[in-house]
């Protein structure tokens, strides 16, 4: 029996110490976070690099002179026809009374559709489908493709940017099941990443604003990002820009994406991520 309770004691014992280690080792963790050092080195890791910094500031520069430009340049009567269109018939008015301003002063509406553009795409306003079809009917197929990925393009590079800096708490609120399933995806296509963010930006799988945001918080590089924005909203700026054309005989904006439309997307779509699925039953051969 006594050696029993010795056995016991002493088991006891080296439980409570163990116990103390753990406590003393929580302690200066504590301490080690408290301190001025670790205080000071949680407020200098900035989200964004040199270069990100300098393109973020870049896209405000450019829509604020953009804009103030515009204003100064129009004449006070043009001021009460200014609206973001909401209807295909918002849209037809607001491209009528812009049509002759547009080609007296073409270097100031350009800049200032930019910016408005820009804008728009970087604080997640709705609305800039309209701007697509504007830039259709104003600028034709050519300078209106080009206009809309530019546009489309720098708005969702700076929406990143923002989201990179205080995107996360919004987007797990917005979207907690999306964003954990958009991450399982991208963290199982990471060899071939460009290619999956190809197929969702032609495709309407996810929508932009959902990957404008959740993009840097799944840790997906920004060149990358920027690649597949690039080249993935070209066929759905083809379709706006041209649409743009026939304004008149455009209904509804839901007339854009019939069923023929959205097949032909998510066959380019399909032919992006192609690679990735010829590696993977070479894998499994």
């Amino acid at each position: 029996m006594a050696s029993t309770r010795n056995i016991v004691s002493g088991e006891t014992t080296t439980g409570n110490e163990r116990g103390r280690v753990l406590i003393m080792r929580d302690e200066e963790r504590a301490k080690e976070d408290d301190s001025p050092s670790a205080k000071r080195a949680k407020f200098e890791r900035f989200p964004l690099t040199r270069w990100e910094l300098a393109a973020s500031l870049g896209v405000f520069f450019v829509f604020s002179t953009g804009l103030i430009c515009i204003y100064l340049t129009m004449p006070a009567a043009e001021y009460g026809k200014l609206k973001l269109p909401r209807t295909i018939s918002d849209l037809r008015l607001l491209k009528d009374n812009l049509a002759t301003y547009a080609n007296e002063y073409p270097a100031q509406f350009i800049l200032g559709y930019c910016s408005t553009y820009i804008f728009m795409q970087t604080f997640m306003i709705p609305g800039t489908i309209f701007m697509s079809l504007l830039a259709g009917a104003l600028f034709g197929v050519v300078r209106g493709i080009f206009l809309v990925v530019f546009n489309a393009t720098a708005g969702a590079s700076s929406c990143f940017f923002l989201s990179k800096l205080i995107g996360r708490p919004l987007v797990n609120w917005l979207w907690p099941e999306k964003l954990r399933f958009f991450q399982a995806e991208i963290a199982k296509r990471r060899e071939k990443l460009l290619n999956y963010m190809l197929f969702l930006r032609v495709t309407p799988t996810l929508p932009n604003l959902f990957i404008n945001l959740a993009s840097p918080i799944v840790d997906i590089p920004f060149h990358i990002f920027f690649l597949a924005t690039l080249l993935g909203l070209i066929p759905a700026s083809y379709i706006t820009v041209r649409a743009g054309l026939a304004l008149g005989d455009l209904k509804s904006v839901k007339d854009l994406y019939d069923f023929k439309t959205l097949s032909v997307l998510f066959l380019i779509g399909s032919i992006s991520i192609f690679p990735t699925l010829l590696k993977r039953k070479r894998i499994y051969e």
